[in-house]
């Protein structure tokens, strides 16, 4: 008996007649011309079809079901790693997107038959996603996620057109329709909230703060900012940003920087090669630790050396730039300094096998109650902002400032005297 390996079948060459074939089950199927793009596009697409029937490529009617759930989302993931990246090669925030939304299909119908999941399926999933308290538009996208997944899985012949026809005919959740979570519109943060956190995040946490409010930029865009892109000629200066959030769309981005946004930024264009990041994370740190030192009561010849309490392998170590995740956990930090919890609802010291502790989080829950833990939740929301609002202070502003030029000018110059 011949020894099974798991070995590809070649992309061949016909000679006689320059067509480039594969031999899957002892048949020889062609492509096209050799060597030519949609020839290997063929192949590509063929051999899918054959790992994804079991290494068969006649698979029987009643055969074709064994494709289960896992087997699709296994082949959508090897495309989607490649398709949704950005331009400069790194991978897409979409990709951690699909993962969230396929966990409860994964959970639920894993290891069903594709050709047997169906619209009431689906809508057992989208009920998964209800119970999560995920909220309405958030669970509209996941769903039409799933969507794309079978809509690919048709177009590469894995799945029957039927079952991506029939997906489709799930609507979205309305919004006051149902027990579902439906989210609040963003609003701005009060100038006072915006203020209180000044003292308690770095000074490159603060610029980025003050540039939003200025310039009304995403999160996402200052965050990668390097003097590079930065056309400082002008009264005016000016990025235009290769890399945003409608980049995928051909649409063109640029932040305009006035003279206070200019004032902010301008030590940072100076103290940077032009192909680094403006705001480093690896920089507040150090300025931090200098402070801690600055700081210190007691002499630098008692006690502890500066530095020799270190780690000499840290699990993590502060990056060259930061990230949009980094930087709103700065902002909630600094809102959690700036804000605490009232002492009802502060977690307490209790006692402990080696003397008094901070108490465990289910502790903490279990001692306010249902009562108090929404108390909690609701105190915390109140007084916690993300750096996405700063983009509405932004708005907000731009369109008070525009209205109220447009009610000067159109006063008669009787009534402006």
């Amino acid at each position: 008996m011949p020894k099974l390996n798991g070995r590809i079948p070649k992309y061949c060459n016909h000679k006689a007649s320059g067509r480039g074939y594969v031999t899957l089950d002892g048949k020889d199927h062609y492509c096209g011309p050799y060597a030519d793009p949609s020839s290997k596009a063929e192949y590509d697409r063929l051999i899918k079809i054959w790992l994804a029937y079991g290494r068969r490529m006649d698979a029987p009617a009643d055969e074709k079901s064994t494709l289960t759930i896992n087997a699709l989302i296994t082949h959508f993931w090897e495309h989607a790693e490649t398709y949704y990246r950005k331009p400069d090669g790194t991978v897409s925030r979409e990709l951690e997107m699909y993962r969230l939304a396929l966990r409860p299909l994964i959970a639920l119908y894993g290891d069903t038959p594709v050709e047997e999941f169906g619209p009431l399926k689906l809508k057992v999933v989208r009920g998964r996603m209800v119970e999560l308290k995920w909220c309405q538009n958030h669970i509209n996208h996941q769903v039409s996620r799933i969507k794309s997944m079978f809509r690919w899985g048709t177009e590469e012949e894995l799945v029957d057109g039927s079952v991506y026809h029939a997906l489709i005919s799930v609507k979205g959740l309305k919004r006051g329709r149902g027990e579902v979570v439906e989210s609040e519109p963003v609003r701005p943060v009060p100038e006072t909230y915006v203020n209180a956190i000044e003292p308690f995040v770095s000074v490159q946490v603060w610029a980025m703060i003050e540039l939003q409010l200025l310039t009304g930029a995403r999160p996402g865009e200052l965050v990668k900012l390097r003097p590079m892109d930065i056309d400082t000629r002008g009264d005016v200066w000016v990025s235009q940003l290769g890399e945003h959030k409608t980049a995928h769309h051909g649409h063109s981005r640029f932040i305009r920087f006035g003279p206070q946004a200019k004032r902010i930024i301008d030590p940072y264009l100076k103290a940077r090669a032009i192909h680094t990041y403006l705001f480093s994370p690896a920089e507040a740190e150090e300025e931090r630790r200098k402070n801690l030192t600055k700081e210190r009561k007691t002499p630098l010849s008692c006690g502890n050396q500066v530095g020799t309490n270190r780690k000499s392998d840290p699990r993590r170590m502060p990056n060259d730039c930061y990230t949009v995740t980094s930087y709103r956990r700065a902002i909630a930090r600094a809102c959690e300094r700036a804000f605490p919890l009232p002492a009802n609802l502060a977690r307490a010291r209790i006692e402990g096998c080696k003397g008094r502790r901070w108490e465990k989080w289910n502790e903490w829950k279990q001692r306010l109650g249902p009562d108090g833990w929404k108390e909690l939740t609701e105190w915390q929301q109140e007084h916690t902002w993300h750096p996405h609002q700063l983009r509405h202070n932004a708005a907000t502003r731009i369109r008070r400032e525009a209205n109220l030029a447009g009610s000067h000018a159109s006063r008669s110059p009787e009534a402006r005297r």
